[in-house]
């Protein structure tokens, strides 16, 4: 076989195949094999006629056409191996030429990864935010966590905001009844935002017994979109008494013998929390320093297929009718226009942050292991409300696994980065980001590390 690359820009080659004849008898070997399957012909049971009376019967043609769809694929990935270019995306292919007995001969445009140059990582510098836990963030802390062991009791009063209410719903879109909208006694928190826009205004004030109809626009299910006339019904109140924050109270909620020593500890973790967070902010701001400095030809085709994708997800909630999801961008108060534009602007951002991130993961040999890969999945897992098994068996079905382990190693690559960057606090401070990542060593997915301590102190 040979091939040859014609660069067509710094994002797209074309490559030219040719391959003799005498390369494609194994291709021609299972052409006769699966036609022989197809056609039945007086004599010969199924799979068994010889070649020289298949063609006789059926022609030449089927077996040139069988043979070259079975082929050029193959010959095609063969060329790219050869080639050492590094391809993004499906090719464009085109046979030029089908001279039996001699050669098959076609051609793949394809877009590649373009030649990154990536500055000096050292070069790089940014600021993030001081580390400051207030004692006003410690009391919220605290108070949650009082909340945790507070009880009910019912109220004889109008509703509140705070207010714990069991509550009747119904709906009506244009006279028809929502059944997804129908049920009897929810539980719900007035002020906690789970319901629909305009129901805590509606039990504000409203007393035991009492029902409310108000308007509101639905942003999901069948209706998404639409305005609802919804009647709520208030069946009872009660009020979130909290515990004392007494030493007691410690010694019920905790490990530790005095609030003091509670609150200390909240303390500290909030600080952890923090730490991390602006660990995190730092990786983020390193990686917008890293794009505005490089310099980056993208793919328009791949540009294009990642736009597909993110407006693909974006009606998909509307069960892809346009109308209803434009009529949901002008409750935003953004238009269509508005929209594409920053689709685009999102996905140009997410290729070149792929690009360059790949280009550093090959120029630092960049490696993930089955242990990284595993944490991952189950960290994805865990997100999605999924059992591990659950999650690799859907992402073997779409073919994610793949684009699971660039992620990986993309993020490794970033922090490869960050680590040989100089980040400062406002204050000036450099930041040990050993200490907010651990070592290289010990380091972890980045996303897990910045929210397991965040769970962990919700948790407590």
């Amino acid at each position: 076989m040979k091939s040859t690359v014609e660069h067509l820009s710094p994002t797209r080659v074309r490559i030219n195949v040719e391959v003799p004849f005498d390369e494609l008898k194994p291709n021609f070997d299972r052409a006769y094999k699966a036609l022989a399957q197809q056609v039945r012909i007086p004599g010969f049971r199924p799979g068994k006629v010889p070649a020289r009376v298949l063609e006789s019967r059926i022609g030449r043609g089927p077996v040139l056409d069988e043979v070259v769809n079975e082929a050029v694929p193959d010959k095609y990935l063969e060329a790219v191996r050869s080639s050492e270019v590094q391809t993004l995306g499906r090719p464009d292919i085109e046979v030029t030429k089908i001279e039996d007995g001699a050669e098959i001969a076609f051609t793949a445009e394809v877009d590649v990864r373009p030649e990154i140059t990536v500055p000096a990582f050292g070069e790089l510098s940014v600021s993030v935010d001081d580390v400051e836990v207030t004692e006003e963030e410690v009391t919220e802390q605290l108070d949650s966590l009082r909340a945790r062991f507070g009880t009910l009791t019912g109220v004889d009063r109008p509703a509140q905001q705070g207010d714990f209410v069991s509550i009747d719903l119904s709906a009506t879109v244009d006279g028809q009844e929502v059944e997804d909208a129908q049920t009897s006694g929810l539980s719900y928190e007035i002020g906690s935002g789970q319901l629909v826009e305009g129901i805590d205004d509606a039990l504000i004030g409203a007393s035991e017994g009492e029902t409310k109809t108000f308007t509101t626009r639905l942003v999901a299910g069948e209706h998404a979109g639409k305005d609802a006339e919804v009647t709520v019904k208030l069946n009872s109140v009660k009020e979130r008494q909290l515990p004392e924050a007494d030493d007691e109270f410690a010694q019920m909620a905790s490990e530790f013998d005095t609030v003091e020593e509670l609150t200390n500890d909240l303390r500290e973790r909030l600080g952890r929390v923090k730490r991390m967070q602006q660990g995190m902010q730092a990786r983020d701001k390193i990686l917008d320093a890293l794009l505005e400095t490089t310099e980056v030809p993208l793919p328009e085709k791949v540009v294009e297929s990642e736009i597909e994708v993110r407006k693909h997800d974006a009606v998909h909630p509307f069960e892809h009718d346009e109308a209803r999801f434009e009529e949901w961008l002008e409750q935003q108060g953004k238009t269509r226009e508005e929209f594409d534009t920053e689709t685009r602007e999102e996905a140009e951002k997410a290729v070149k942050t792929q690009l360059v991130l790949d280009t550093i993961a090959d120029a630092e040999q960049v490696t993930v292991s089955d242990n990284e890969l595993t944490e991952r999945i189950i960290y994805q897992a865990q997100r999605f409300g999924m059992s591990p098994d659950q999650f690799v068996q859907q992402a073997q079905q779409s073919g994610q696994l793949g684009a699971l382990y660039a992620d990986v190693r993309r993020s490794k690559a970033l922090f490869s980065v960050v680590r040989e960057a100089t980040v400062t606090d406002e204050a000036g401070n450099a930041l040990d980001l050993d200490e907010l990542f651990g070592t290289q060593e010990e380091q972890g997915e980045p996303e897990e590390q910045a929210e397991q301590p965040v769970e962990a102190a919700k948790a407590e």
